[in-house]
């Protein structure tokens, strides 16, 4: 059986999350549902990350066992024809060998999480980022973040229902910067690992508001870091800012 590498892209915002499930709607649920349009029999898929409610998705990985020996550009066609109208994208497709896996042959994931900074509310991107009407101090951010890189015991930024074996993780990248435009002004945060915890990212970007906002200062991200106590943790963010932007494998399954 042939196997196939999808590159995805979706709003969150219709779904329970990725994860397929029994009475809610999902991302893995809508493309099987594409996919036995094309199939036989049903097909399961695996993908790189399980994204949270409400988490979108610019660069999600998944890959499919067929039973036909598709050519990669029509597949992609043919299951972007039977996603609608879901707001659901195939954007990339290509055929790799039967030990690869979306999940396990992952080398990186990266993460981008978008903050809307005004008082105005988001009209034309409602749902897609984290509106937080109050400025933000980004140089406090990025002296907060400095803190979290690196290996370490992440236990205060892991939700109470992860099922990771361990909460030692390393962070490669924790980058905060100024986007937008003076209209619609954001900062962004680009987050970079080989793996993440239940609720990691969100848990660290609602650390970091405290600090921008100038409630927290810089150095109490380090301070909660080494507690290992959940409840030291600031607010957890919502999770429509949030975008699984990319994974990184030892060859691209795309080219």
């Amino acid at each position: 059986m042939p196997r196939f590498a999808l590159r995805i892209e979706y709003d969150g915002g219709p779904f329970s999350g990725w994860q397929r499930q029994s009475h809610a709607p999902s991302v893995q649920g809508a493309v099987e549902a594409a996919l036995a349009r094309l199939e036989p029999a049903p097909v399961t898929i695996a993908a790189a990350g399980r994204t949270d409610a409400g988490v979108h998705a610019t660069g999600q990985v998944a890959h499919a066992d067929l039973t036909k020996d598709w050519d990669p550009f029509r597949l992609m066609g043919a299951l972007n024809h039977h996603l609608k109208p879901h707001p659901v994208a195939v954007t990339a497709c290509s055929e790799v060998s039967e030990e690869w896996h979306a999940r396990f042959s992952a080398t990186e994931r990266r993460y981008l999480f978008r903050m809307l900074n005004r008082r105005a509310p988001a009209a034309l991107e409602a749902g897609k980022v984290w509106l937080v009407p109050q400025p933000m101090n980004v140089e406090a951010m990025q002296d907060g973040a400095r803190h979290l890189l690196g290996r370490h015991d992440f236990t205060t930024f892991r939700a109470s229902e992860c099922q990771a074996d361990s909460p030692v993780r390393t962070l490669d990248e924790l980058r905060i910067e100024r986007a937008g435009t003076p209209e619609a002004p954001e900062v962004h945060f680009h987050v970079r690992a080989r793996s993440f915890l239940h609720s990691q990212v969100r848990s660290f970007v609602g650390t970091l508001e405290r600090v921008g906002a100038g409630a927290w200062p810089p150095e109490r991200v380090g301070e909660v870091l080494a507690a290992r106590d959940r409840a030291r943790c600031g607010p957890v963010c919502p999770p429509h800012g949030l975008y699984l932007a990319g994974v990184s494998y030892p060859e691209d399954p795309f080219g």
